[in-house]
């Protein structure tokens, strides 16, 4: 067919979504059907060495998530993407620089919420991959009658913490929400969960 080179990846990104850091792009134009990719990943550090990524080699999927095989999460990385089909393959496109640390876009956490007689235990996990528990991620909770614009915030929980609030002041239907937040340059926040409403303190 006198088709020598296959055609690059298009749209190289590295980028982050709920916790994770993930290189996306789209197919090269005219791309057979059985072509795959491979990535490799360099940090700031180590500019001179293309670390391969062992789960993201000869994939069909175009998408890689890098997260868990970053070696910093404090270090700017660049990654990049060939395709490849039969003995053909195209040449590297490489990603911008990112920071797990600076560029990560937090989801919002999962609220658990356990009433009792007159206490609300609430605590907050988060869908994130175990290699970045570690880091310091913290919750803020909002606590509101629901239909008031009033919310009493509880802020900067630790991400295992539970957040104890007496309810014995309170009756009537009481709604919770919270969102995930890390401190890097300023604080970083997540949109907040969607809101949970409880009745307190009524008889029945």
């Amino acid at each position: 067919s006198g088709h020598v080179q296959l055609s690059s990846p298009q749209n190289v990104t590295l980028l982050s979504k709920d916790f994770d850091m993930i290189l996306a792009w789209t197919p090269g134009e005219g791309c057979p059907p059985d072509v795959t990719y491979t990535v490799r990943y360099r940090s700031q550090e180590r500019m001179d060495k293309w670390i391969k990524v062992p789960h993201c080699k000869n994939i069909h999927r175009t998408s890689c998530n890098l997260t868990c095989v970053l070696p910093n999460f404090f270090v700017k990385v660049q990654a990049r993407v060939k395709a490849v089909s039969g003995r053909f393959q195209s040449p590297w496109v490489e990603s911008q620089f990112k920071e797990y640390h600076l560029d990560v876009e937090l989801a919002p956490p999962v609220l658990n919420v356990n009433v009792k007689k007159n206490l609300i235990h609430a605590n907050a996990s988060f869908p994130m991959a175990t290699c970045v528990e570690s880091l310091s991620w913290m919750y803020d909770l909002n606590l509101w009658e629901a239909g008031s614009e009033d919310k009493k915030q509880y802020e900067r929980n630790f991400r295992k913490n539970t957040v104890t609030i007496d309810t014995t002041a309170l009756k009537g239907n009481y709604c919770l929400s919270a969102r995930s937040s890390i401190q890097s340059i300023d604080f970083k926040y997540s949109e907040f969960s969607q809101p949970l409403c409880v009745l307190l303190n009524h008889k029945g």
